[in-house]
């Protein structure tokens, strides 16, 4: 490629649309991007040299405290494409900024499993492997296959497979070493075409599906279902802003959950592994005292206390204050530190 094919920079743009907080937050620099060219067209004219852009997604886990001095690159990459077939399975490769949901509903109406239990989770496909997004006993790791991310120093291209990720509990290299040096470009997934093997280990789902006579769901009744959960659970961003679940739930070891249970022994728990326990964060929050309860513009979500709203009018660093007191109360009354999700954006 010789000609530079440069997006246009636009100066001090809202973000209040682009976040799902609805924070009336502003880039003083504000770059779209809709195409591989465009990326090496930047490299090559020197913009990653000159500075660090925030990159941004669809805005559904992060918090802007304040205007943002740094340029802001949106990622905006899209398309769905099937690369390989088999008997058995199909590879689906997906532009990093297609929208996450509507991808998964996309996969259950061409009758692929594997995502049905990651239905209506906010935000984009390249944001997905960042987080390792997960939901009622799925994490994105167990599906996924590949990734392209561009190298920001050197410009270019690089692959990395599911172990080079490194996966963990809402984690992977991306939130750690290469945090800020790549920009994901595609996601690659292996899903599958029958056989599916279908996770309803959670009680809520468990629950609704026998509620509803389902005794062998489909991958339309698993989606259906998650769906229904989560719109009765979370509230809408386009009705009250939110940046989803605010914090991650906590793991502790077997050792300090036997400590906390001789004081909460009902304090409701999972497996991790042989030595790890997870601990519901919303039932935390809601043992503190914060479930429902609103300061000003900021609240706690009544139906789920790991979800900050803004009622209205709330600026970032009223929700970051508000963030803190609910992890002072849970670290006071429990021992636990709360650690937050979203990607807190100074």
């Amino acid at each position: 490629m010789n000609k530079l094919i440069l997006p246009a920079v636009q100066k001090n743009v809202s973000l209040a649309s682009m976040n799902t907080m609805g924070l009336p937050a502003k880039a003083s620099e504000f770059v779209e991007l809709q195409s591989e060219d465009e990326l090496i067209s930047l490299h090559k004219n020197g913009f990653f040299e000159k500075q660090k852009p925030f990159v941004l997604g669809g805005g559904s886990n992060v918090l802007f405290k304040h205007e943002i001095s740094k340029t802001v690159l949106k990622v905006s990459l899209k398309g769905i494409d099937i690369v390989k077939v088999d008997e058995n399975s199909v590879l689906v490769k997906i532009g990093a900024g297609e929208n996450w949901h509507r991808f998964v509903e996309w996969a259950v109406n061409h009758g692929y499993g594997g995502v049905e239990n990651l239905a209506l989770i906010p935000g984009t496909v390249g944001a997905a492997p960042i987080q390792n997004i997960g939901a009622y006993g799925v994490e994105l790791k167990e599906v996924f296959e590949k990734l392209i991310c561009f190298d920001l120093k050197t410009g270019s291209f690089h692959q990395f497979t599911n172990q080079e990720c490194k996966f963990g509990y809402r984690d992977s290299i991306f939130k750690k070493e290469l945090e800020g040096h790549v920009i994901i470009t595609s996601v690659t997934l292996r899903l599958t075409k029958k056989n599916h093997l279908l996770n309803t280990s959670y009680r809520s789902l468990k629950d609704l599906l026998k509620e509803k006579n389902i005794e062998k769901p489909t991958i339309r009744d698993i989606f259906n279902a998650v769906v229904a959960i989560r719109r009765s659970k979370l509230p809408d961003p386009k009705n009250l802003g939110n940046a989803g679940s605010f914090f991650k739930n906590p793991v502790l070891s077997k050792k300090s959950f036997e400590r906390l249970l001789k004081n909460f022994s009902e304090v409701p728990h999972y497996p991790v592994d042989e030595e790890n326990v997870k601990i519901p964060a919303g039932w935390l929050i809601e043992q503190a005292g914060w479930k429902g309860k609103r300061v000003g513009n900021v609240g706690t979500y009544e139906n789920q206390a790991l979800v900050i709203v803004n009622h209205g009018g709330a600026t970032g660093d009223e929700v970051y204050r508000h963030a803190l007191k609910v992890q002072q109360s849970v670290q006071e009354k429990f021992g636990i530190q709360l650690v937050p999700e979203v990607n807190i954006v100074e």
